[in-house]
């Protein structure tokens, strides 16, 4: 059996409310959808639980509100077995995230950072001793861009690999806004396609750039590693070499997207920390986002360890 990574996430902690959508609703237009649930998400707390479910010990960095939910999100955390004394307290609301799911298993989300928009670099510094003894540090794009950077600043004075998941975009595609460079200082940039599109500041067009080529663009400009989601069409790897590996998908029949990019890169650091050669833990990565697309829900869909090695299996 490999060692058991220890992995620090530090970012967002939710609250998502779910709502079942026949289709996006016009400017205006009022529909009739399914039932709201009340589910625990945010891209860092999720990334935490698939970790741990995956068989890492996992540390949770982050902030919740007080107020409905914050308690329950900070026990939820620990209830998998999360390491949560860097989870505090915050004045006002917990972070909230509206999704709207529909029949084809797509999603669009509004988010509400609350207390995630609090999270500083001095949370980040508290944290050092667990992140110097760290295998790898998940980041994501849901709490201030100037902690994320102090945090990959911080984990390469400290050798700690970074996996920096750069979700929701900070700049998108368009000349009016820069691309902050430091996202590029990640060891694993791990965007998918839409995100890569945004670092790129490439426009859609009706001539899109193939998948390696952006993968390329993406380590030229600085990352170690860029691990590209494409979805159905699976992961795409390039080194700082530009050398491209491509991993074929898991054909599956999706009811519900959310939290597959989590569970996918989740997995995909809980495997390079055992020691996964690239191609290995991008398999791996898949069969964890293609397990979570097949039930409801943000951190209720993200499967154990077992559940990933069976589907692999089958």
């Amino acid at each position: 059996m490999p060692k058991r990574p220890r992995l620090v996430v530090i970012g967002s902690i939710n609250t998502d409310l779910v709502q079942p959508s026949p289709r996006l609703p016009l400017p205006g237009e009022t529909m009739h959808g399914g039932d709201l649930t009340v589910v625990p998400g945010g891209k860092g707390a999720n990334q935490a639980v698939a970790a741990a479910r995956l068989g890492a010990d996992v540390a949770m960095v982050g902030r919740v509100g007080r107020d409905t939910f914050g308690e329950a999100l900070r026990d939820g955390l620990a209830a998998e077995g999360i390491d949560v004394r860097h989870v505090h307290f915050t004045p006002g609301a917990s972070g909230t995230a509206v999704i709207l799911v529909q029949p084809s298993g797509e999603n669009s989300i509004v988010l509400s950072p609350g207390a995630n928009a609090k999270v500083t670099p001095a949370d980040v510094d508290r944290a050092r001793t667990l992140i110097r003894a760290a295998d790898a540090v998940l980041l994501q794009l849901e709490i201030p861009p100037a902690t994320v950077r102090h945090a990959i600043k911080l984990c390469r004075a400290l050798g700690v690999t970074v996996f920096l998941d750069p979700a929701p975009p900070l700049a998108m595609a368009g000349k009016a806004k820069k691309v902050p460079r430091w996202l590029f200082d990640a060891d694993v940039l791990s965007p998918n396609e839409h995100e890569a599109r945004a670092l790129l500041a490439v426009r859609a067009s009706k001539r899109p750039m193939k998948d390696a080529a952006v993968a390329v663009a993406l380590a030229r400009a600085g990352a170690a590693d860029v691990v590209l989601k494409l979805g159905g069409r699976g992961a795409m790897h390039a080194d700082a070499s530009h050398v491209v590996t491509h991993t074929p998908a898991m054909k599956i029949k999706p009811v519900d997207t959310t939290a597959a990019g989590d569970a996918f890169t989740a997995a995909l650091a809980v495997a390079r920390a055992e020691g996964q050669n690239w191609a290995d833990a991008q398999r791996f990565a898949n069969a964890a986002g293609a397990v979570t697309c097949l039930t409801h829900g943000a951190q209720p869909s993200l499967p154990t360890r077992r559940a990933v090695n069976q589907f692999l299996r089958s």
